[in-house]
């Protein structure tokens, strides 16, 4: 099991009340959130491994210099004007306490120099043997899903107690496409909130449709080209537009599957790394009943074969 740990701490501070705080008054929902959903996870799916996937670069320079546009509104808000409120940031001081945790629990936390959780992820997917389920919130990793290689994607519907099992017949039932072409559709239809403009006039469906006729973005190209092919004058004339940013935008969407990582011991502890750390860090930052559900779920016994 592959969390992507920062869509779901993400989730998790917005999920669970800022009322949730440390003992000296500090917020600590994404913390209690992230291990109530790590709670979750591991009594409901059992699995035998479990790797936390970090941002050790949340916007990499390789993907900018590409496309300068990607996630650039994701860059520190504009500064408050006269008369507002300036909202403080809550979530950032709460990270490095989740690490801590994680570390003292002994759960895997895995990231890579210049790449982004995705791309851990990705690599770590193409390295796997077995089974494989990927935690995310986040839509992109769905160009992983593999039912030959049953690698699914669990995909937060509401909290984590609702997951969207999504495998090639589901992509293919809601996008028209299964995962070894969703990331050719997301590069086609763009995504404003990466900051990845798409193709003029080509959403979800027709990037889907276009698919299903060509078979993948190089034969969409193709056609563009091609005096006789059944593109309309419109489509491929934005396809053509286009080219500028379908040189680059496959490279920018699809995960690296080869990049560096550390050391690290996949396996599910069943009893923290260290103890002591763990009761401090409980104690300090308030983790009760959250810490006490996560201890439970690592004790329970393998699941059958």
């Amino acid at each position: 099991m592959l969390l992507d740990t920062a869509s779901l701490y993400f989730r998790a501070y917005f999920g669970v009340p800022e009322s949730m705080k440390s003992p000296d008054g500090q917020p600590v929902n994404a913390v209690r959130g992230l291990l109530d959903f790590i709670a979750r996870l591991v009594q409901d799916h059992r699995p035998d491994q479990l790797v936390a996937c970090m941002d050790a670069d949340w916007r990499p320079q390789w993907r900018v210099d590409l496309i300068p546009s990607y996630k650039t509104h994701r860059l520190a808000a504009e500064p408050a004007e006269d008369g507002e409120e300036e909202i403080p940031d809550t979530l950032s001081p709460q990270v490095p306490v989740i690490e801590q945790v994680l570390d003292a629990l002994g759960i895997a936390r895995v990231g890579s120099p210049g790449y982004e959780a995705d791309d851990v992820i990705g690599t770590l997917t193409a390295r796997a043997a077995g089974p494989v389920q990927i935690v995310t919130g986040d839509r992109d990793l769905f160009q992983l899903v593999d039912d030959a290689r049953r690698v699914t994607v669990l995909y937060p519907v509401k909290g984590v107690g609702q997951l969207q099992v999504t495998d090639d017949r589901l992509l293919r039932e809601k996008y028209g496409v299964d995962g070894a072409s969703y990331a050719d559709l997301a590069a086609l239809r763009g995504d404003a909130s990466d900051g990845l403009p798409g193709v003029k006039g080509i959403g979800e469906k027709t990037a889907a449709q276009l698919l299903h006729m060509y078979g993948d973005l190089g034969g969409i190209r193709a056609a563009a080209l091609d005096p006789d092919s059944k593109l309309t004058p419109a489509r491929r004339k934005n396809l053509l537009d286009g080219s500028g940013y379908l040189d680059v935008a496959p490279t920018v969407v699809r995960v690296a599957t080869d990049c560096p990582l550390p050391a690290y011991d996949p396996a599910l502890p069943a009893e923290p790394l260290d103890p002591m750390t763990l009761e401090d860090l409980s104690t300090r930052w308030n983790l009760g009943s959250s810490l006490e559900r996560v201890l439970a779920a690592l004790a329970l016994p393998p699941a059958e074969a």
